[in-house]
């Protein structure tokens, strides 16, 4: 067995190594392993063990027992006290450290277009330009893997049961996923991020609709015909009946319809992920 060993150094707040957790995972031999396995499909076993001081002072680790639930809680609340605790704005669905999820009201503010295959007869968008658009009520959640970005029927706080609908921003994947670009992405996922992220969104130039895109509005014209037909007559409520539910785009009919896509489903995935 390797020899491992660490220099603790004193802390100011008298912290004392007590106690060790060792995570052990069934894995077989590299050439047995089959082609494909997952390392995350293997059975994993955890335990907790008493740490222990020989004479001079070296951390030993004792034999340990199984790790708990009750291990488990006990030790997120001792970790949980070192957290400052932090008022949350109204707009705030969830504040967790791998996820933030928020909302929007609707609103009219400043797009940026700069399209690079503008289809003809447009009134507005032909060239690049800043114009005062409405938008509707949107919903963000933010991951370690990325941010997504939904369009709310209504310009109310969500609940757990309210539909998503498809954000009409260009710069967003039929599956909800924000097209980053060259924009930065911010560091973090507290609360002080959000104008980052709101920036990354909003105040991005749109050069042409993601792939699948045009499907998420319903009636005639398309994704960018209803933009133009917004800025060239200077409306300040968007249509957000014309927008599809979430996840709908491009699927045939079918007798039986596919279940609603909600907050509560999209926090689930979200987690998930």
């Amino acid at each position: 067995m390797s020899d491992h060993s660490t220099h603790f150094e004193a802390s100011g707040g008298g912290l004392v190594l007590t106690n060790a957790i060792l995570l052990y995972r069934n894995q077989a031999p590299r050439n047995l392993k089959p082609y494909g396995a997952s390392h995350e499909d293997a059975p994993a076993f955890a335990s907790i063990h008493a740490v222990d001081h020989d004479r001079e002072g070296q951390p030993m680790i004792a034999a340990g027992t199984p790790l708990s639930r009750a291990h488990l809680r006990q030790w997120t609340e001792a970790l949980g006290r070192n957290v400052v605790p932090e008022l949350l704005p109204d707009n705030i669905l969830v504040a967790h450290p791998d996820m933030l999820a928020w909302w929007v009201p609707a609103q009219v503010r400043a797009a940026y277009f700069a399209l690079s295959s503008p289809p003809e007869g447009l009134r507005a968008l032909s060239a690049r330009t800043t114009v005062m658009v409405p938008y509707p009520a949107h919903l963000f959640i933010a991951t370690r893997s990325g941010l997504g970005v939904y369009a709310l029927a209504a310009s109310e706080r969500p609940a757990a049961d309210t539909r998503v609908l498809h954000s009409p921003i260009l710069n967003v994947f039929i599956d909800g996923r924000l097209c980053w670009g060259n924009v930065p992405r911010p560091k973090t996922l507290g609360i002080a991020a959000i104008p980052e992220f709101e920036r990354a969104v909003f105040d991005s130039w749109s050069t042409h609709p993601n792939p699948g895109q045009e499907l998420t509005v319903s009636g005639k014209g398309g994704l960018v015909r209803l933009w133009d037909d917004l800025a060239a007559r200077s409306a300040i409520r968007f249509p957000a009946s014309r927008l599809k539910p979430f996840g709908s785009s491009g699927r045939r009919q079918t007798r039986r319809p596919a279940s609603a896509i909600t907050l509560g489903r999209l926090i689930a995935a979200s987690a998930r992920a």
